[in-house]
C-alpha cells in the first residue's frame, strides 16, 4: 500500500498563519501595472510568452482518483483591477475556511474547463457568464489531494452583482491585482512533518479589519499568473 500524507488542515493544532516565513521573494520584479490593464491582459493571452510555472505538483495526502476541476481567476476591473476571493464556509469537506477561487468539480456536462469554472462560479458567488471575459488557462496545478484544477483567467465588469451560496461561501473579498502581483508580498513556508517536508507560499493582505490569509493552492497558482505575466 502506498503511503499517504495527512493534510495539514487535518492536524487539530496547525495554523498556517502560525508557521514561520523562511523568506520573502522582494528581490523579484513587480509586474508593471501597465501590463495590468485589461488591453494589455488581452494581449499577452493572444500571444502568450514562452513561461514555466514554479508550482505544480503538491506533496499527495490522500489516495483516490484523480479529479478534473476548474477554478475563476476572475479579474474585476474595476479603477484598479481587483481579483475576486472566497472565504469557505467551515463546515466543507475540503479547504473548509479557507481562501480560494470560485470553482469545483468538472461534470460531465462540462464543454471545456472554462465552462467548469464559469457555472462553478456562477453557482458558488451568483456571477453570471454576461459578466465574463475568458481570456485563457494557466496550467494545470495538482493538489494534495488529487485535483487537477485548471485555472481559468477572466475579466469581470465591475457592475456584476454577486449573491454568495451561503452553504459553500462565507464571504467574497478583491485583492488589487497589483498586490498579487507583486513578490514583495509572496511569503515563502517550510513545515516538516514525520519526516515530509512541505513547503508553500502566502499572501497575507489585510482587508479593513479583516486579515485575509491566501495560502496552499491558491497562493500557488496565483504565484504561477505572476510568473507567467512576468515572462
Amino acid at each position: 500500500m502506498s503511503s499517504v500524507i495527512a493534510p495539514l488542515t487535518s492536524l487539530p493544532d496547525f495554523d498556517p498563519r502560525l508557521v514561520p516565513v523562511l523568506g520573502v521573494d522582494s528581490h523579484l520584479p513587480a509586474v508593471s501595472r501597465n501590463a495590468q490593464t485589461h488591453q494589455a491582459l488581452r494581449a499577452r493571452f493572444a500571444k502568450p510568452p514562452l513561461w514555466q510555472p514554479e508550482v505544480v505538483l503538491e506533496k499527495k495526502f490522500m489516495n483516490r482518483e484523480p479529479a478534473h476541476a476548474s477554478v475563476l481567476l476572475a479579474i474585476v476591473l474595476r479603477q484598479e483591477p481587483m481579483v475576486l476571493l472566497t472565504e469557505r464556509t467551515a463546515h466543507l469537506s475540503t479547504h473548509s475556511g479557507q481562501v480560494a477561487f470560485p470553482g469545483g468539480r468538472a461534470d460531465a456536462e462540462d464543454a471545456s474547463p472554462a465552462d467548469t469554472a464559469l457555472r462553478e462560479a456562477y453557482e458558488e458567488v451568483g456571477l453570471g457568464r454576461e459578466f465574463v471575459e475568458v481570456l485563457g488557462n494557466l496550467p494545470t496545478y495538482v493538489t494534495g489531494s488529487s485535483f487537477i484544477i485548471t485555472p481559468v483567467v477572466a475579466l469581470v465588469q465591475p457592475d456584476c452583482v454577486l449573491t454568495p451560496n451561503p452553504y459553500e461561501v462565507a464571504d467574497i473579498f478583491e485583492v488589487p491585482l497589483a498586490y498579487l502581483l507583486d513578490p514583495a508580498n509572496h511569503q515563502r513556508h517550510v513545515f516538516d512533518l514525520d519526516g515530509v517536508r512541505r513547503e508553500w507560499f502566502s499572501m497575507p493582505y489585510q482587508d479593513g479589519s479583516n486579515n485575509r490569509y491566501i495560502w496552499g493552492a491558491t497562493a500557488g497558482m496565483l504565484r504561477n499568473f505572476y510568473r507567467f505575466m512576468q515572462a
